[in-house]
């Protein structure tokens, strides 16, 4: 499997927003007498992360990733910088664990590129697409947890209808999950093409009508619940922030509703005042710790959706470290 059919999504954006960061004279890691660390929490096949090396040539890398398959193919990607690049298997919410054990404090940049990889994507027997044929497992990781059909078949009917309204904002849940329950009685499923189908033709014609494959908002839902995205996303972000050295900076790329407003509530957390209100001065430990970097959500320019369709539901959201966590 080849490396050139993966394009890093808003490439040249997620670098332009972290060079302030990583170029600085003197960051945290400078100071060590070392380069500015850069973390990329979702290393997939290397893309961000070679871009990364190649751009900053004083950076040293950290890169996550839960899937071993991907950890390897980028590790043969990323060999001529040597011990530049740290390649380490984890979920990006072990972020602090991991930088303790490499005895790292705080970073310069972290990077987050939340959508599901190419490869995992292209791989047939992942069950992540619904546009082929393949066993329902969407594990990210494939040696641990339980697979897309186990939950499709052993959930209650009310665990799936609230799956896949919650992971999946899908309408037409109830419907689903009941043809779901009919059908897993008189045989389990174990492929994806036989729950597209299902979808298909439980669907009102009005439903079928909008918004590209039917199947497209289930299929998200049960990868969310396989992988645990929202639960494992909601400790890695502030994990995140709080790694980052004063100046440092933090970049998320998100591909649905779920995620980006689950980074927009932390970022804007970090960048309000939590003081009491009417205070005439504001204490330093009620300071904000964050500056947006993003008004909003950036997205793809219409030139990089034309060449690269998996970059069309991007949002892109920035923030720089300004201040310690002070104590009150």
């Amino acid at each position: 499997m080849s490396n050139d059919r993966h394009v890093p999504v808003m490439l040249q954006r997620c670098l332009d927003m972290l060079a302030p960061a990583l170029q600085r004279p003197g960051g945290v890691s400078h100071a060590e007498g070392r380069g500015p660390v850069v973390v990329d929490c979702t290393l997939g096949l290397g893309g961000h992360s070679e871009a990364l090396l190649k751009r900053f040539p004083e950076a040293r890398l950290v890169a996550l990733d839960r899937d071993k398959e991907a950890l390897r193919l980028s590790g043969e990607r990323l060999a001529p910088y040597g011990e530049r690049a740290t390649l380490v298997h984890a979920v990006y919410d072990e972020l602090p664990e991991v930088l303790d054990r490499l005895g790292i404090d705080k970073v310069d940049g972290v990077l987050f590129d939340l959508g599901v990889s190419s490869m995992q994507l292209d791989e047939a027997d992942r069950g992540f697409a619904y546009a082929q044929d393949a066993p329902l497992d969407m594990r990210m990781d494939q040696t641990t947890g339980i697979s897309a059909a186990e939950v499709l078949n052993t959930y209650p009917a009310g665990e799936l209808v609230r799956i896949l309204r919650a992971y999946g904002e899908e309408k037409q849940a109830k419907r689903i999950v009941s043809a779901i329950v009919r059908e897993r009685e008189k045989e389990p499923f174990s492929n994806s093409a036989r729950l597209v189908e299902l979808i298909r033709d439980s669907l009102p014609q009005a439903a079928k009508r909008t918004g590209g494959n039917p199947a497209k908002r289930t299929f998200q839902a049960l990868r969310i619940e396989v992988n645990g995205e929202l639960s494992v996303l909601e400790r890695a972000i502030p994990a995140a922030v709080k790694a980052l050295a004063v100046g440092g900076r933090i970049a998320v790329l998100s591909y649905h509703s779920l995620e980006d407003r689950l980074v927009k509530q932390v970022f804007a957390a970090g960048a309000a005042t939590t003081a009491p209100p009417g205070l005439p001065v504001v204490p330093e430990q009620y300071q904000p710790r964050l500056k947006l970097l993003t008004r909003g959500a950036e997205l793809p320019t219409e030139e990089e959706i034309a060449e690269n369709r998996r970059a069309a539901p991007a949002r892109l959201r920035g923030a720089e470290r300004i201040r310690e966590d002070v104590q009150p």
